[in-house]
C-alpha cells in the first residue's frame, strides 16, 4: 500500500525533476535561463502531481489482461490520456481562473484552446512509456529504501514548508497579474512575460 509519505517523495522528486526539465529546455529554445512555472523556487507542480499519477497507474495490477505486450500498450495509452488530461485541466483553471496562460500550443497542429495538442500528447505517451518502462521500477527501489530510512523524510518535511510558504507569495503575485489582465481584458501569456522582463532586466543592467 502507498502511503502518504511515498507519495509526499514522489511529488517531490517529480516536481524538481520536471523543473530542471523544463529549464534546460527553455534555455536550448531560448538561449536564456527561464524558471519554469509560475512558483519562484525549483518546483513545478504539474509534474509532481504527474509522477504521482504515474507511480499510481503503474502500482496497479493489470494481469487481467494476458498478453504482456497488450498489457503494457494498455497502461501507456491510459497514461496518455491521464497526463493530456492533468495538462488540459491545469492549464484551463489558470486561464479562467487567473487569466495567465502557463504554455501556449496555439501555433500547433490540432490544438485545443492552446493548453494541449497531438504533439504533446504524444510526447506524453513517449514519456509515460519510458517510465513505465525504465523508471518505475527503481522509484520503487527508491521508494522502499525511504521505508528504511525515514530520518530522510524530515527533508522532504523542509522541502514541502517551503515549497507551501512559494505557493502562497507566488499565488499573491499571479493574482496581481490577474487584476491587471482582468482590468484590459487580456490572457496574460506567462513565458512571454517572463522573458520580457528578463529582456528589460539585461538592457538596464547595460546601461549602468
Amino acid at each position: 500500500m502507498v502511503t502518504f509519505l511515498q507519495l509526499t517523495l514522489i511529488f517531490f522528486v517529480g516536481s524538481l525533476g520536471g523543473w530542471c526539465m523544463e529549464l534546460v529546455f527553455r534555455r536550448v529554445v531560448h538561449k536564456k535561463w527561464i524558471n519554469p512555472g509560475f512558483l519562484v523556487g525549483p518546483y513545478l507542480p504539474l509534474y509532481g502531481f504527474g509522477l504521482t499519477f504515474l507511480f499510481v497507474i503503474c502500482s496497479f495490477d493489470y494481469g487481467f489482461i494476458a498478453n504482456p505486450v497488450w498489457q503494457k500498450v494498455f497502461v501507456i495509452a491510459i497514461i496518455t490520456i491521464v497526463m493530456t488530461l492533468t495538462e488540459y485541466v491545469t492549464g484551463l483553471l489558470f486561464i479562467k481562473g487567473m487569466r495567465v496562460k502557463l504554455w501556449d500550443y496555439s501555433d500547433r497542429w490540432g490544438n485545443i484552446q492552446g493548453i494541449i495538442c497531438p504533439l504533446f500528447t504524444f510526447f506524453w505517451g513517449v514519456i509515460g512509456a519510458a517510465y513505465y518502462i525504465f523508471i518505475h521500477p527503481m522509484l520503487i527501489n527508491l521508494v522502499n529504501w525511504m521505508n528504511l530510512n525515514e530520518i530522510y523524510s524530515f527533508f522532504i518535511g523542509i522541502y514541502f514548508g517551503i515549497f507551501i510558504i512559494d505557493v502562497f507569495y507566488s499565488f499573491n503575485v499571479v493574482n496581481k497579474i490577474r487584476s491587471w489582465a482582468k482590468e484590459n481584458n487580456v490572457i496574460v501569456k506567462l513565458e512571454e512575460f517572463k522573458l520580457s522582463i528578463k529582456l528589460k532586466t539585461e538592457k538596464i543592467k547595460q546601461k549602468y
